[in-house]
């Protein structure tokens, strides 16, 4: 990251349907502002005392929203969001809502190897548009090596406890922002977006950052 780049840092899911359109959204930002950006995924999980190898989603949905109808309303603005966004959720892919924490370890291991934003995008599209078990080693394994991480690493780091308090650390840093639900964007951290906002906020607030920034440097 060169030194006038701005840095923003992304709280997510990968289990959250909206942190796939926001990230969308702020891809589309960021080439409409047109300036130097870097971008970090931070760990957030919603579900946190989920069980290691997750649970059935009817069930889990049935718990979370009190009935399936419920669930299909909030799910018709997820798909329509997700279609100008062109992404193809398909939700009834989706057998288990699994426990994420193992993705936010190798979310943060591409970080480290410098391909964090290719291994966000595969966990997305497989669990949204594929239906993969991101709570399966095997299918951890699989996505995130399409995306560019060695599949041995991988696999020696699920093995290992590598990364876990690195992870429990950043997202307990993301809880003292205040941060209660996701996505949330930290922007060059003096300016924090909640939600996935349309296009044009995120490009206003790009805009507001860097002005902020060389009057800052101009008064120096």
């Amino acid at each position: 990251m060169t030194e006038r780049a701005l840095h923003i840092e992304v709280y997510s899911d990968v289990v959250c349907p909206w942190c796939y359109v926001g990230k969308r959204r702020l891809e589309r930002a960021l080439t409409e502002f047109g300036g130097d950006a870097q971008v970090t995924w931070r760990p957030f999980q919603l579900n946190p005392t989920m069980p290691k190898d997750g649970m059935d989603r009817t069930t889990y949905l049935e718990a979370k929203f009190g009935s399936l109808e419920a669930f299909r309303q909030l799910e018709e603005h997820v798909l329509a969001a997700g279609e100008q966004e062109q992404i193809s959720f398909n939700f009834e892919k989706i057998a288990r809502t699994p426990n994420t924490f193992a993705a936010h370890r190798l979310i943060w291991i591409g970080e480290r190897e410098g391909c964090q934003d290719a291994v966000v995008d595969s966990l997305f599209q497989g669990y949204f548009e594929e239906g993969a078990d991101i709570g399966s080693f095997s299918a951890l394994v699989h996505l995130v090596g399409r995306a560019g991480l060695s599949t041995g690493l991988v696999e020696c780091i699920l093995r290992s406890d590598e990364g876990t308090a690195e992870v429990k650390a950043e997202e307990a840093a993301g809880h003292k922002l205040g941060i209660r639900g996701v996505p949330y964007f930290v922007i060059d951290g003096t300016y924090a977006i909640s939600g996935a906002q349309p296009v044009h906020i995120f490009v206003s607030a790009l805009k507001r950052v860097t002005a902020d920034r060389a009057e800052r440097k101009a008064g120096v």
